[in-house]
């Protein structure tokens, strides 16, 4: 999941300030976690809850209907938990309502934040069933609406797809069968292409950026040239980049330092979460 985190940090300065060029300094002064790194961790933590109140280690759950009835309600408290212990960093309107709410239910959401979290999805799932199923009730419970959740799905299986060595063309083929044409070039959009906070006018771009790089690291400037909401854009893409090609060294180190002592905390924990067998 630190591919969405770097994606994040990297594309936050352009957000509401785009550039639509590939020459600019991954890390700068403006460079920090927002929404979309917080609430990527807080989908790891609800899978970590979840397997550690039934018992499981990361290898071994049973992804049935007490699991997903569990997980979904791990989901809400990881989110409000985390989304109220950092109310500032860029949570849309609607979102923000939910956080404080008391007993918050979905919303017919179709907003790009189900896609942007759910990265730990693919890491976790062995089975693309099991990407389907988790992806549905991390994303289901403020993003219920069929886009939200279709935009989380499809970025969660890419993500499990390049995880499993599949070819960047079968990986397209598959997403243009089942949720998006994928019929543009970023060449094609990058001039017009305006802000926008909806999973089927910002996932299908991410992927495009995805599939148009040569590595993780021309993905984030890809990423951020599109333009549009370019934190999460580039978190969606660079998430799935991760799986493709691993993350350089510096680019790991350096992201690291941008998360405090509490999600350094969950990020670490989900460190040893994933090598638990």
């Amino acid at each position: 999941m630190l591919g969405a985190i770097i994606g994040d940090i990297v594309g936050a300065p352009y957000e509401f300030n785009n550039y639509r060029r590939t020459d600019f300094e991954l890390f700068s002064r403006r460079s920090r976690v927002t929404d979309d790194s917080i609430m990527t961790l807080a989908t790891a933590r609800a899978f970590m809850d979840t397997w550690e109140t039934l018992g499981y280690s990361r290898g071994e759950a049973v992804i049935d209907e007490t699991l997903l009835t569990l997980l979904e309600k791990k989901a809400v408290a990881a989110y409000q938990d985390l989304g109220r212990r950092y109310p500032d960093c860029g949570f849309g309107q609607r979102f923000n309502h939910w956080i404080f709410q008391e007993d918050p239910g979905p919303y017919d959401s179709y907003g790009n934040g189900g896609a942007m979290r759910v990265s730990p999805v693919a890491w976790l799932a062995n089975t693309e069933e099991e990407v389907i199923r988790l992806s549905r009730t991390v994303t289901g419970v403020s993003h219920n609406h069929p886009e939200g959740l279709k935009g989380a799905e499809a970025t969660a299986l890419a993500i499990f797809l390049a995880r499993k060595g599949v070819a960047k063309a079968a990986i397209k083929k598959r997403i243009r069968r089942d949720y998006y044409p994928l019929d543009f070039t970023l060449a094609d959009i990058r001039d017009t292409y305006a802000f926008n906070e909806t999973a089927q006018e910002t996932v299908p771009q991410a992927m495009e950026a995805f599939l148009e790089a040569g590595s993780f690291e021309e993905t984030l400037r890809l990423g951020v040239s599109v333009g549009g909401d370019s934190d999460t854009l580039t978190a969606i893409a660079a998430s799935i980049a991760e799986a493709c090609y691993g993350i350089p060294g510096s680019l790991r180190e350096k992201a690291l330092t941008y998360l405090d002592e509490d999600l350094r905390s969950i990020y670490d924990r989900w460190q040893t979460f994933m090598r638990d067998r």
